[in-house]
């Protein structure tokens, strides 16, 4: 009898083997690899062919992702192709600073008063299903150097950005549900989970960069590493800036994509090794979305579904059809972005691996087993929803974008420019 853990891996073999081998096939459907891979999870399942009845639990679930979070972030951040000012990255300013607190006061609000979560359990579940996923959003990234477009720049930077700060209110929503009185905890939260973490993430992540960067040049200098080992050097920077940046309590996925945004302009003399690192650290992350989004559709059951499908319904609606959309849509007005553009980035609001992470981290502080029956199983049917919807939808819109905005976006730049006087 083969053990569920070999079966697993046989599984995982065999889908990573057709993906990969099929990719030119895949490619030409419209549905997106994630969508794929959870199909494969809810066959295997309980209520499939039962090879896969595991029910991993909440510390497992949140090593894998955290894990495949920082990868992706690093990745984020050396994709960024464009010079550190704010006209640059205006829109992705617009992203942060409106559409991610609109959408977790949004759906805090509708958690609370038409779902009847408590503040605590519905600001956490705000926090938790605010921010874009950066890991199942690959479609709609930035795919290579010259890539200016500003939609994939800035869902790109957005998903980089907002995993990591979407942190200060995940704590908001622990220490409401576990303290309670806000006079108790609000002025630490505010001087410790928002001011220091966020300085110690953007601080750390800059300065470990560096110094692995200077280290490295050192070294080559005296005695070159050896091709087939040099890429880890990317993996070594994702470890070591996440792990000293919480050892001093800091935030460790702002750390890291700052850390690949630093290590993308320290290599501007050598792109080859920056794009080595870069498809590293991809197949890191695509191996890793495998295992967890067939890990994910395994754990569907039909009652819980059945039981909280209403309230995650509703929460999926609004959040998917209003809430992103029209955050999105208000935070980018008085900007140069064709309306298609604007509707679009309201639309690309994907969310996954990012919210499991936050609510396997969010159950392990303790939780009690009601809330956290109700706030898992929205979650996950918030992401599977999310997985359907853009796995269907991405690839034709985005070959719709690229064919008639895109096109017109680039031709309309191209015309305004100003010839040079002679």
């Amino acid at each position: 009898m083969i053990n569920t853990y070999i079966s697993f891996l046989l599984i995982i073999g065999l889908l990573i083997l057709a993906v990969t081998l099929g990719s030119g096939w895949i490619k030409r459907l419209p549905i997106s690899y994630a969508l794929l891979y959870l199909l494969v999870g809810v066959t295997l399942g309980s209520y499939g062919l039962n090879i896969l009845p595991m029910q991993p639990g909440p510390k497992l679930i949140e090593r894998l992702t955290e894990f495949v979070v920082i990868v992706s972030v690093f990745g984020c951040g050396l994709k960024m192709n464009r010079p550190l000012n704010a006209a640059s990255w205006q829109t992705t300013g617009r992203l942060i600073g409106i559409v991610m607190p609109v959408s977790i006061v949004a759906i805090a609000t509708i958690s609370h008063w038409l779902l009847e979560f408590d503040w605590g359990p519905a600001i956490l579940l705000g926090a938790i299903l605010a921010p874009t996923d950066p890991v199942l959003a690959s479609e709609v990234q930035l795919d290579h150097e010259a890539d200016q477009d500003e939609l994939r720049f800035g869902l790109t930077s957005e998903g980089g950005l907002n995993d990591s700060l979407a942190f200060p209110f995940v704590y908001f929503g622990l220490y409401w549900i576990q303290k309670g009185d806000l006079n108790t905890w609000f002025r630490q939260w505010v001087l410790i989970d928002l001011l220091w973490a966020i300085t110690a993430g953007l601080f750390m992540g800059f300065a470990v960069a560096k110094a692995v960067y200077w280290i490295d040049q050192r070294i080559q200098q005296q005695q070159p590493v050896d091709d087939l080992m040099e890429d880890l050097v990317a993996l070594s920077t994702i470890l070591l800036t996440y792990a000293l940046t919480e050892i001093v309590n800091g935030y460790g996925f702002l750390a890291v994509f700052v850390a690949g945004l630093t290590i993308r302009n320290s290599y501007h003399h050598d792109q080859n090794k920056r794009l080595a690192q870069l498809a590293f650290t991809e197949q890191i992350e695509k191996l890793l979305e495998i295992v967890i989004i067939v890990l994910l559709g395994s754990l569907l059951l039909a009652e819980p579904i059945q039981q909280y499908a209403g309230q995650a319904g509703i929460l999926t609606g609004l959040l998917l059809f209003v809430i992103r959309p029209l955050s999105a849509w208000l935070s980018l007005g008085g900007s140069r972005l064709p309306t298609q553009t604007r509707w679009l980035f309201g639309w690309f609001g994907i969310r996954g691996v990012g919210s499991l992470y936050y609510l396997a981290y969010a159950i392990g502080k303790g939780l009690e087993s009601d809330t956290a029956e109700s706030l898992t199983w929205t979650v996950y049917l918030v992401i599977v929803t999310s997985i359907v919807l853009h796995g269907v939808s991405t690839s034709p819109l985005m070959r719709w974008y690229q064919r008639d905005i895109e096109d017109q976006s680039s031709q309309g730049s191209s015309d305004s420019q100003v010839p040079d006087k002679v």
